[in-house]
């Protein structure tokens, strides 16, 4: 069954070249061929997800790949159900950018089983709760993310009176703000319970909580700066451009927790 991974990125990567040509050409007939072929890879992900986690016997969540994996697998499927649901045609292009360079990344992250060492330890489904809920949180910070980017975009459009059919495919800016809006308001609460989640698991396993580790400490950052986004936003009343950029900063700082923070943790050396 491995030969369904380079298939889902090889089908991923046309969907993606077919949704830039839509944003170059504004081609409604390759817009259509690129959302089933992104429909197929949500299929083979969905298809290799089941195999993997009957193989192993166990949810496929805590090994580096597998975590890439599920966070490109969520982006897909986020992303399907918004070109379903709402009618910003970008969105998903922009969405899947991030989907895609997860899934192409975890090419090069060792496939392999848990470690044996770990395997005792890391048997908990406290722990595959903890990282489910950091994951859909991310994924819903990639899509908050995605419409931040096409507020920054089409506001600078609009700055420099570049009118046309592709300015009118963005969607409305109340549109775009009201959607990274509500897709923060569902990713800080699953970051918040996920970090309970692991502080709990810490605990109960190691009888110490690392709250001076590289990774907990980002992870708390990326956790007050999505904060500080949302009391401007509910309290302050602050909305647009300069919202925009801030999401986009935390976005980045999100980023860096996931990939950079690890490398310097001496809790999470298997993540």
């Amino acid at each position: 069954m491995n030969w369904i991974y380079p298939i889902t990125i090889v089908l991923y990567s046309m969907s993606l070249l077919g949704y830039f040509i839509d944003f170059l050409q504004n081609n409604r007939k390759v817009n259509r061929m690129a959302f089933w072929l992104l429909s197929i890879v949500w299929v083979l992900q969905t298809v290799f997800f089941i195999y993997r986690a009957s193989e192993l016997d166990r949810l496929p969540l805590l090994t580096p790949f597998e975590g890439l994996f599920f966070y490109a697998w969520l982006v897909v499927t986020l992303s399907l159900a918004i070109n379903w649901f709402f009618e910003v045609d970008f969105l998903v292009l922009f969405t899947n950018v991030i989907g895609f360079s997860m899934m192409a990344f975890s090419l090069f992250t060792p496939d392999g089983d848990v470690p044996e060492s770990l395997s005792a330890l890391l048997a908990s489904e406290l722990l595959v709760i903890h990282i489910s809920f950091i994951l859909l949180s991310y994924a819903a910070f990639t899509l908050s993310f995605a419409c931040q980017i096409m507020y920054v975009i089409q506001h600078q459009m609009l700055k420099k009176k570049l009118w046309g059919k592709r300015l009118l495919r963005f969607g409305a800016l109340s549109k775009l703000d009201s959607l990274s809006f509500g897709a923060v308001m569902i990713a800080w609460p699953f970051l918040l319970i996920g970090l309970i989640l692991g502080f709990i698991w810490a605990y109960s396993q190691l009888s110490y909580v690392p709250f001076f580790d590289t990774k907990v400490i980002s992870s708390l950052v990326v956790l007050g700066i999505y904060a500080y986004y949302i009391y401007q936003r509910v309290v302050k009343l602050v909305i647009g451009y300069n919202m925009a950029l801030l999401g986009i900063a935390g976005f980045l700082v999100l980023l860096i927790n996931y990939f950079l923070s690890g490398q310097y943790s001496s809790f999470h050396i298997w993540y």
